[in-house]
């Protein structure tokens, strides 16, 4: 080794898991990116500009979908985006009727 000037050889180091583990921690960023962004304009949607939950639930949706074809996301991405959307709207109309049963 003590020969070999720098850069005269290749290294020869495995690095399948180094390419693994950052494969990994890119698409949980691209993941959280979009979960984040969608989660924004939902809640900026029904809240501050007063259109409702359901209309925030349509807009997470929406940029869900977006999403997942601009990105080219895994199959993991739609059920998960179904799953969570359901849940948004079954949260939802669990509220708007708690709400419409109290008296005023």
């Amino acid at each position: 080794m003590g020969n070999v000037a720098h850069g005269d050889h290749d290294g020869g180091m495995d690095i399948a898991d180094q390419k693994t583990t950052f494969s990994g921690f890119l698409a949980a960023t691209m993941w959280g990116s979009a979960l984040i962004a969608m989660a924004v304009a939902g809640l900026v949607v029904a809240f501050a500009l007063g259109a409702g939950w359901f209309a925030g639930v349509a807009v997470y949706a929406v940029l869900g979908v977006l999403a997942g074809a601009v990105l080219r996301l895994p199959g993991a991405w739609w059920a998960s985006l179904a799953a969570a959307v359901l849940l948004f709207l079954i949260g939802g109309g669990i509220v708007a009727l708690a709400g419409a049963m109290t008296p005023s």
